[in-house]
């Protein structure tokens, strides 16, 4: 018999491996995987940066490194192996290999390439499989790729910094700083972990903002994304200067794309009906692009025509203890006549960083419908 106790202490030890990694796996997963042989740690590790060896193989190779066996030892990884040759050979093929008597995972991988297979090859060759622990805590360190794997488009949070009474700048525009350092802090965090950062062109002509991560330690910078339906972005823009950016137009401008293009920055027009970026139509694109995380970040009309299409999955809100009265609003919205006609979130976090709140809410059943994919039968 299997102590439900230790698996949760070690699956915890490998989710912590995952978090390590937070900023540099993309577009692969975040996972840790722990060996264990007769209660002792025998090995452990962590994905890689794309192209490098995926955690499995890591903790393989350190059990080796340390000289020990993983013959009948228990394997614990966030995520199931996988069983396609892709940038490195199948991860499952590592792990039969070393014989362990037992794996356990937190989540099965909805990617058509693996979706189960992994776990069938393991029972295949006489290995127990134990699923479905603290697949909660695996499914949010992942919730990017796994909405990319199961229904095409990233996962995109909406970053707003705003007063009590909902407010993110005063009548002539000032806005720096209503938050606080610690709230700013974090929100780099965020940034940071993101595949990509995007931004409207109104704010960059306000602003001119760099839309990169400062406030924290990071080797890897996330790609910008400009959303600019008249293509008036001016070509000395901060935003256009440091990681990868990509400009989401409506408005053709051959001239102007090719000087940007000059610069390594990737120009795509995606008009809708009325002459805007078709937004639906780019979130398709970011997906087939190996977008996983999306951080939006921008003033009141774009956030407000992100949460019309249905573009955010998740709100992630700084609150300042003041009160400011006439100003923007955190996003532009259409009136309402009935409450039943109101986006509604379900809160996941509330927490208190130096004088601010920080509040994360998500949309339901978009995280339900997610983890339903990464689910696994007994």
């Amino acid at each position: 018999m299997h102590d439900p106790s230790d698996d949760l202490m070690w699956m915890r030890r490998a989710l912590s491996l995952a978090e390590g990694v937070l900023y540099t796996t993309t577009p692969n997963p975040r996972v840790g995987c722990v060996i264990v042989q007769g209660g002792r740690l025998i090995g452990e590790g962590a994905t890689q940066p794309v192209g490098g060896p995926h955690a499995e193989v890591m903790a393989l190779r350190d059990a080796q490194a340390r000289g020990e066996s993983v013959a009948g030892a228990t394997v614990y990884v966030t995520l199931e192996p996988c069983s396609h040759y892709g940038r490195t050979p199948p991860c499952v093929d590592a792990l039969v290999a070393a014989a362990p008597a037992r794996v356990v995972i937190a989540m099965g991988d909805p990617n058509p390439q693996v979706n189960g297979q992994g776990l069938a090859r393991l029972r295949a060759a006489g290995i127990a499989v134990t699923a479905g622990v603290l697949l909660d805590d695996a499914l949010a360190l992942n919730i990017g790729f796994i909405a990319r794997m199961h229904r095409g488009t990233p996962w995109m949070w909406l970053k707003m910094a705003s007063s009590l009474d909902g407010r993110s700048a005063l009548p002539n525009g000032v806005s720096q700083w209503i938050t606080g350092p610690d709230a700013r802090a974090d929100g780099h965090h965020w940034r940071a972990r993101s595949c990509a950062v995007l931004t409207g062109i109104g704010t960059v002509l306000a602003d001119d903002p760099q839309m990169n991560v400062r406030a924290v330690s990071t080797p890897r910078q996330p790609r910008k994304i400009l959303l600019d339906s008249r293509f008036e972005v001016p070509l000395d823009a901060r935003l256009l200067d440091g990681a990868p950016t990509w400009i989401f137009t409506a408005r053709e401008d051959a001239a102007k794309a090719a000087v940007l293009a000059d610069r390594g920055i990737v120009v795509t027009c995606l008009p809708d009906a009325a002459g805007k970026v078709d937004l639906t139509a780019m979130m398709q694109w970011l997906g087939r692009h190996e977008i996983n995380e999306v951080h939006a970040e921008a003033g009141e009309k774009l956030n407000g025509s992100l949460l019309r299409t249905g573009c955010v999955d998740e709100l992630l809100l700084y609150l300042a203890p003041m009160l400011l009265g006439e100003g923007a609003a955190m996003a532009k919205l259409p009136v309402l006549t009935q409450l039943d006609q109101a986006q509604r979130y379900r809160y996941t976090d509330v927490r208190q960083l130096g004088d601010d709140l920080r509040v994360r809410a998500q949309v339901e059943a978009r995280w339900q419908s997610l983890r339903k994919a990464v689910e696994v039968a007994a």
